[in-house]
């Protein structure tokens, strides 16, 4: 058997793509919190629980209105957007001309009440989500057996970042997003409705929470507490890649989670502490990020 430092190369080829199938999760809720703070300046901290409620409501969805899995993963983004459209409306835009330090606090704020009710609902254990039966079985690649969803779910991942990526970088939409947050009052001079803009986006930020959370529900027990230890790496995610940075965030998701992989195999004791190394050596050596701007 071929090996590789006395690793074999089945065990290794096997351990990253799990983890770049971790990574897609990563580059997935990293790109809704780049195009929240990027377009918005706002440090959603709501954003792993925006993600919970995503996969609750897939959940709850189900075992209450016969939601299935594929219009769960059109309907459940559309309503969980929808809340974040109100929370931006009604709360976030009161605040918007004060220091960002409490966008932070109210977003965190909004995250323990989300949890903190749904605990008091349904309590912390997880509950587990069907397969969707078109999705079930898998691949028998040879160095080890894919499941046909976790397959599903990566290829589901890349195809909305690259899509997100391509609205906001190379359509006109994408570039009075970014006009309008850099120079509000001349694109409102021009006859765009700005807060309209900043009100869908932080909408859509959310959506991509909410539909990662759907995603998830399947593979990860659906809890109260599922974003909370999540959101934790997203940011370190976010940092490495650079606050703001859409493609940053997709690319150093997909790359942090082939190095988690990597460790896994190499040195299991620090595979949950070696994004946060790494984000350290990016701070140090580049405090902007592997793709954000220098101030």
């Amino acid at each position: 058997m071929t090996t590789i430092f006395g690793i074999p190369l089945m065990v290794l080829f096997g351990q990253l793509l799990l983890g770049l199938i971790n990574g897609a999760f990563y580059a997935l809720l990293s790109l809704g919190l780049a195009v929240i703070f990027g377009l918005l300046k706002v440090i959603n901290f709501a954003h792993g629980a925006q993600y919970m409620l995503g996969a609750f409501a897939a959940l709850l969805g189900l075992e209450y209105l016969g939601l299935d899995y594929w219009l769960a993963l059109l309907v459940v983004p559309l309503v969980i957007g929808a809340l974040g459209i109100l929370i931006e409306r009604f709360l976030l835009r009161r605040i918007q001309h004060i220091d960002h330090l409490y966008g932070l606090l109210l977003t965190f704020g909004l995250a323990l009440i989300f949890e903190g009710t749904l605990v008091n609902l349904f309590g912390v254990s997880g509950s587990s989500y069907p397969v969707p039966e078109v999705l079930a079985g898998g691949f028998n690649l040879g160095f080890m057996f894919l499941p046909t969803y976790r397959a599903w779910v990566l290829v589901a991942a890349l195809v909305v970042c690259l899509f997100t990526w391509f609205m906001i970088e190379r359509t006109r939409l994408g570039a009075y997003l970014r006009a309008g947050t850099e120079n509000p009052k001349l694109m409102q001079a021009f006859g765009v409705n700005v807060p309209l803009l900043v009100t869908l986006t932080y909408g859509f930020g959310v959506a991509l929470a909410a539909f990662a959370g759907v995603l998830a529900a399947p593979i990860y027990p659906v809890s109260p507490t599922m974003g909370s230890s999540l959101l934790i790496v997203v940011f370190a995610v976010v940092v490495i890649g650079g606050m703001g940075s859409i493609l940053g965030a997709i690319l150093t998701g997909l790359a942090m989670g082939l190095i988690e992989g990597l460790t896994k195999v190499f040195y299991p004791e620090a595979a949950n502490t070696v994004i946060f190394l790494v984000m350290i050596v990016v701070l140090l050596l580049r405090p902007a990020g592997l793709f954000g701007k220098e101030a």
